[in-house]
Formats: C-alpha cells, structure tokens, sequence
C-alpha cells in the first residue's frame, strides 16, 4: 500500500495526459481543428528539393542513416523516406536510397516499392535505386561518396542516427551542388549538420516530421497531446525551482504522494 500511495499523483497526471491524448485523436479523426503545429522550415523545403531533382534532371539521394531498426531515429526515417518516395514517384524523379544496416536494407527497399504503387505507379521502381552499401561506418560513407560524385544527385536528405560520418556525408553533398536537408537527434553531430546543410531537423523535429509531411489524424493528434505534455514538464520545473529557492517544499510534498 505505501508503494501505491507514492504513485498516486503520477497516476492522475498519466490519466489527464491520456484523456487529452484521446481527445485531440478523435478531434483530428472527425475533422475538427485541433491546435497547429509550428512550420518546420526543413520539412518544408522536402518539396522544393524533390522540385528541383525534377527540374534539373538530377536524382535524390536520401540515407537513414546507419542506426539499426532498434533505434527510433531509424523508425523515423523511415517514415519520411515513405513520403519522399511518394513524391518522387509523382514527379518521376530518381530516388537513390542508401543502406547501412542489413536489416534496414530491405524494410527501405519495401517502403519505396509501396510508395510507388500508392501513386499508381508501380512499374517505375527500379530496385538498383535502393541500394545496401556495406555494414561499415566508413566503408558507407566512402560508398556514398562515390555515388554523390559520380550521380550527382541535386538534394541530398539525411535523416536518422548518424556519427562521425555526417560531416563526410555533407561536406560532399555541399561540393556535388545538392540542397540539403538534414536530422538526427544526436546531440553530438548536430552541430555538424547545422554547419553544413541548407535545413537541419533538430532533435525531436525528427519524430514530429511524419505527422507533419503526413497530416494522419493519429499522428497529429498524438504530437498536440505530447506537446502539451512537455508544456507541463516545464511549468512544473519552473514551479519547482522557484519554490526550492526558498525552500518550500509543497510541489515536491506534490509529486512524492
């Protein structure tokens, strides 16, 4: 019992979370208009990236990056991959999608295949397109390389778990003339990104890019509930500096019951 009484607070702040998680889902399934999500000027420019492979005839390079499909990074990628894809299959523009991981290697090749078929277009998938590099770091990233200078494609989209290669990646999408738009949530290259590339998704842009591209009620909604979540987070660690400041101890009396 006095287990439970110590949970008793973060029990009511769990259910409150799922009331509104619930309620904004539903609110975005029938339509109604649910709070709007900031413009995320990276995820934006996909369009405009896909637009100018299309203009100048010139292929889109995009990489997961070399997280495996345990990693949510990689999970988000993924999701965005599914997009760009749909949109390169809708402009006929070449999409070269590159592969670290041997396990990410064929749910990518799948997820591009789909795309294709949902534009109703199923016969332009070209299998070479989605390519396995090799399960080295470097040897990746010198596969990629190779392909940024001899196909030259004209946006070069890096999304997901990347180390110490990133700056090798966008350091050669910058010499090969791509626009280049890219995201991770590790802290440690983000600089490198930022430095480097036209549009960088910073940490939790990332997981918020598949509601964003797709506008799916679910997703949506489960991104305004979480967001609200956080909201709280922050007044509550506001709340509770302050109060610690002079040492009151009723938020933290709060949140032990």
């Amino acid at each position: 019992m006095t287990i439970l009484k110590t949970y008793v607070f973060a029990f009511w702040v769990e259910m409150i979370f799922l009331a509104s998680l619930i309620t904004m889902i539903l609110r975005a399934r029938q339509g109604v208009k649910v709070p709007a999500v900031y413009k995320v000027a990276g995820l934006d420019a996909m369009d405009e990236a896909i637009g100018r492979c299309t203009e100048m005839g010139r292929p889109v390079h995009f990489s997961p990056g070399i997280g495996d499909v345990q990693n949510a990074q990689t999970l988000a990628a993924m999701s965005i991959l599914g997009y760009v894809a749909k949109q390169c299959a809708r402009y006929d523009t070449d999409l070269i999608a590159t592969n670290r991981n041997i396990i990410v290697y064929p749910i990518s090749e799948e997820i591009v295949k789909q795309a294709y078929s949902e534009v109703g277009k199923p016969d332009n998938f070209k299998i070479e397109n989605v390519r396995w590099i090799s399960d080295d770091q470097f040897a990746y990233a010198t596969g990629v390389t190779g392909i940024m200078y001899r196909e030259k494609p004209a946006a070069n989209i890096l999304v997901g778990a990347f180390w110490a290669e990133s700056l090798i990646f966008a350091e050669v999408g910058a010499n090969a003339g791509a626009i280049q738009i890219s995201g991770t949530a590790n802290t440690h290259q983000i600089p490198f990104f930022v430095a480097a590339c036209d549009y960088c998704l910073i940490g939790e842009e990332l997981y918020a890019a598949s509601a964003y591209l797709s506008k799916e009620p679910v997703l949506l909604g489960s991104l305004v509930a979480q967001d609200w979540g956080k909201m709280v987070g922050v007044i509550l660690i506001l709340v509770g500096t302050v109060l610690a400041s002079v040492k009151n101890p009723w938020l933290k009396n709060l949140l032990s019951k």
